[in-house]
């Protein structure tokens, strides 16, 4: 369920929660799904206590659209409801306002920290660092990538009427170019060519070890990896998707090789898992190259020193070096690379040196 409004400039911090009553989010059905006010409430917003939800409500911050027979999706026409037992029934709709001085003030969103690889019209391509969140989710809510441009385009432009949202994502750790649409029919037609696996993507990846060969392809299933018990692990199965990651040698080192990949299919994790398949775990990835106990460890705060050695960095070395589209206006190929990141290249000269 979408809490803030869709479209909020995420450069500010947000002003108002949206909510809809569902009978399926309570598993029940439409007829049986009527909720007291500050009950539904306590069920979206787990993080705040009852008492002070009912605060919220009684100090007129909690308006309602209740659904009836005749606007089964309300009215569209918000009121106040101070009544922290007012009955909502399937469909009402709820918006909460949030007093000043609870907004989540996120730091400042860093505009100058966007580095600006290409940029036209329709189109803005940046070098995300490691570490960013594209978006806000679970515990990384403020200082996100989507949220720097926000802040870089209304430091441009003084508003927020400029549109920009992002045509595919990495992972936080991944550094590398990222793509964003700036008006609503440039992000459709790229999103369409991710989906449709017609842009060309090549990652640069340092791993553990020396391959036999100097390249090749591998085109081993993916599916999530049900004897692991870390949910969002993914392996190679022979019930899985069909995937296709090419790679190639570009230099080899005393324990490690950097190597240029290109997935051909765009599943989960595809470079980590498949270069694990083949005995070459990525540097740093905590996921693919450590058991289960020591990745569920690291997420906890509290992975050892011996792991973190073995690991070599802080984060997985993979990095979004080139991207080719066709340019949603003018149809032209569009083609566009980023040198691979600062914490990369010291890592690998390190090496170069024993």
């Amino acid at each position: 369920m979408r809490l803030f409004p869709k479209d909020r400039d995420l450069s500010q911090p947000p002003d108002q929660v949206e909510l809809e009553v569902r009978a399926c989010d309570f598993q029940l059905t439409a007829e049986e799904a009527t909720f007291r006010l500050d009950t539904f409430l306590s069920h979206h917003l787990s993080w705040r206590s009852r008492t002070s939800i009912q605060k919220l409500i009684q100090d007129g911050f909690v308006s309602i659209d209740p659904s009836t027979p005749a606007n089964p999706r309300g009215a569209g026409t918000l009121a106040v409801e101070r009544r922290p037992g007012r009955k909502l029934s399937h469909g009402s709709q709820v918006v909460i306002e949030i007093p000043e001085e609870l907004r989540l003030r996120p730091p400042h969103p860093s505009p100058e920290h966007v580095e600006i690889v290409y940029e036209d019209e329709q189109v803005i391509a940046v070098d995300k660092p490691p570490g960013v969140t594209v978006h806000p989710a679970g515990r990384h809510l403020t200082d996100t990538l989507i949220q720097r441009l926000h802040g870089l385009f209304r430091e441009r432009y003084g508003d927020t009427r400029r549109f920009v949202k992002l045509c595919h994502r990495l992972d936080r750790e991944t550094s590398g170019l990222l793509l964003c649409g700036k008006d609503a029919e440039s992000h459709r037609d790229i999103m369409a060519q991710f989906e449709n696996r017609k842009v060309e993507k090549e990652y640069l990846a340092i791993v553990w070890g020396s391959p036999d060969s100097d390249g090749g392809k591998i085109d081993f299933p993916i599916g999530s990896a049900r004897a692991s018990r870390v949910r969002l692990k993914m392996a190679c199965l022979s019930d899985g998707m069909p995937s296709r990651t090419d790679w190639r040698v570009i230099e080899r080192l005393s324990d490690c090789t950097l190597v240029a990949c290109r997935p051909f299919t765009g599943r989960q994790h595809q470079i980590r898992v498949h270069m694990e398949a083949i005995g070459h775990p990525l540097v740093g990835d905590k996921l693919y190259g450590l058991s289960d106990d020591a990745f569920l460890a690291s997420a906890n705060g509290e992975l050892s020193k011996q792991a973190a050695a073995k690991l070599g960095m802080p984060r997985q070395a993979l990095h979004n070096h080139l991207l080719v589209v066709t340019h949603p206006h003018d149809g032209r190929r569009l083609e566009m690379s980023c040198p691979i990141a600062p914490d990369m290249n010291e890592f690998l000269k390190s090496r170069r040196a024993l």
